[in-house]
């Protein structure tokens, strides 16, 4: 049995727009930062690159989302935002590694760096930044894929402060390792942003149990239900972040008409509803020998 239950729309519109601004402040910074000789500069521009591609990644996988079901898709493509959320965190987690290791070097072996155009260009990416956070603030909360391209553009955002700072400090100081510890700094804030993210859109893929649903809890719950023996084969699953997904085989004390058993079914519905599943497939049994293992 499926009960279809509807969740919001998420725009495209907004993503295209927040493309074209990161593009221009990527294409700024990367002829800054090679004029300035700024690896922090760098750094933000391969960073904004990435949001870009994070967001054109994004955009596509709204549109596939949005293609309806077929006989051979029967769920369309539903799970295209967690493929998406998964290639834009795993992105952003090699973009880190290679930014701590760029600057390493360059604490080793310092370069001289232009502070005023470092402060000029993140300045802009700060601004830009937070307009594309704007444009897309309302998708987030409903969309894992849209939160990983925002996570993207807020991370280049925190990324373009630091560097603005960084700036200041060599234009007063002349302290141009700074710079490289900036970036070692902004890389690690990207590790633990990102993997919060992946983790989730792996658990999906892998089909795990959600981390707030307990099956033993919906198993007693059912069981108390009058007529149902036993509820076993029990398997939760997530289609995409809003779908939760449920089978189960319920072992029934007697020999039921199908009118008579839709009433235990609809009593298994409502214990369903409340923990968000709205789709799932119940099996009824009657003295069947099979494995009667909660989990099988």
């Amino acid at each position: 049995m499926s009960h279809q239950h509807q969740h919001g729309t998420v725009s495209g519109r907004n993503i295209l727009v927040t493309i074209v601004l990161n593009l221009g402040i990527s294409l700024l910074q990367l002829i800054g930062g090679l004029i300035s000789g700024s690896m922090a500069l760098l750094s933000d521009a391969a960073h904004n690159f990435s949001d870009v591609l994070s967001l054109i990644i994004s955009y596509w996988a709204i549109r596939l989302g949005k293609r309806e079901q077929t006989l051979k898709q029967t769920y369309g493509f539903k799970r295209a935002g967690i493929f998406a959320a998964l290639i834009n965190t795993s992105i952003l987690l090699v973009i880190a590694i290679i930014l701590i290791w760029q600057a390493v070097i360059r604490l080793i072996n310092p370069q001289p760096v232009e502070g005023m155009i470092v402060i000029v260009l993140a300045g802009a990416g700060i601004l830009l930044n937070g307009v594309s956070i704007l444009f897309i603030r309302t998708d987030a909360e409903k969309d894992i894929n849209i939160r990983s391209a925002a996570l993207h553009l807020f991370a280049d955002m925190l990324t373009s402060i630091a560097v603005l700072a960084g700036g200041i400090v060599i234009k007063l100081f002349g302290w141009t390792w700074i710079d490289s510890l900036l970036t070692i700094i902004i890389a690690c804030y990207l590790l633990y942003s990102s993997w919060g993210i992946f983790y989730e859109a792996v658990r999906i893929f892998m089909q795990f149990t959600p981390s707030h649903i307990d099956i033993e809890a919906i198993a007693i719950s059912i069981r108390k239900i009058d007529g149902v023996k036993n509820v076993h084969h029990v398997h939760v699953w997530q289609l995409d972040e809003n779908d939760l997904m449920l089978e189960a085989h319920l072992d029934l004390n007697e020999d039921l008409r199908i009118s008579q058993f839709e009433i235990i079914l609809d009593k298994v519905e409502n214990v369903l509803y409340g923990y968000g599943i709205y789709h799932f497939n119940i099996q009824p049994e009657l003295f069947r020998k099979d494995q009667k293992e909660l989990i099988t």
